[in-house]
């Protein structure tokens, strides 16, 4: 007997992923171009340090949060910590992931165990909940938080938990899971460009203008 979810799996693995993969890929382009075209006012005065090395450090050094920010709000710095780990390890390190990229670009390394990869998701999955949680209890957060806010978690969520119903076979029919999972992921890369997901990207840019700024005066981001 054939089964009815197998035609949504391969319109997900194929024309599905490659409309979400267009679409991110443009909008990405897209959203790069309108920030360089920005520009900013050419600065006439004498450089008093060097704002490309600057703007180099400022990229790494605020990875890491300012002395004392993490005792002031710890689930929302180890929090995030946790949820961008996890979720990096489970999208880079997932054999099945791996092949993908495989496919794409002809590239592979070493993909991690699956003790490795459902307890990274685990711990995304637990750190999620507790963000959303401090959004919703400290009014502060709380009423500066937006539908884009929401919108996010809620896809950042989606592919780590429909991903592991799926892999596991906790419930339901496994292609349908399997199916879903995919969808989720397009979802999320329809949205990238276009929400604060976006960030992944742009995090890069910003970091590295802010530093060259200070670089150029001679002053430390």
């Amino acid at each position: 007997m054939n089964n009815p979810n197998f035609d949504l799996l391969m319109w997900a693995r194929g024309p599905g992923f490659n409309i979400a993969l267009i679409i991110m890929t443009a909008g990405i382009i897209l959203r790069v171009v309108e920030i360089i075209i920005l520009g900013r006012k050419k600065d006439i005065a004498p450089a008093k340090g060097s704002p490309v090395a600057q703007g180099m450090k400022t990229i790494f050094s605020r990875s890491l949060p300012r002395k004392g920010l993490v005792h002031y709000a710890p689930i929302t710095y180890i929090g995030g910590y946790i949820f961008h780990i996890g979720f990096f390890i489970a999208f880079f390190f997932f054999a099945p992931h791996i092949a993908i990229f495989t496919d794409m670009l002809g590239i592979s390394w070493p993909n991690a165990s699956r003790v490795i990869i459902e307890s990274a998701v685990a711990l995304s999955v637990l750190a999620l909940i507790a963000l959303m949680y401090t959004r919703r209890t400290d009014p502060v957060r709380r009423a500066l938080s937006s539908f884009d806010d929401y919108l996010v978690w809620v896809l950042s969520l989606l592919p780590m938990v429909t991903g592991y119903v799926a892999v596991n076979k906790l419930f339901g029919d496994p292609t349908f899971m399997i199916a879903l999972h995919i969808l989720c992921v397009e979802a999320l890369m329809i949205a990238f460009p276009f929400t604060k997901l976006m960030h992944a990207v742009t995090f890069v840019m910003a970091r590295y203008y802010n530093g060259s700024i200070q670089g150029r005066k001679g002053a430390k981001s």
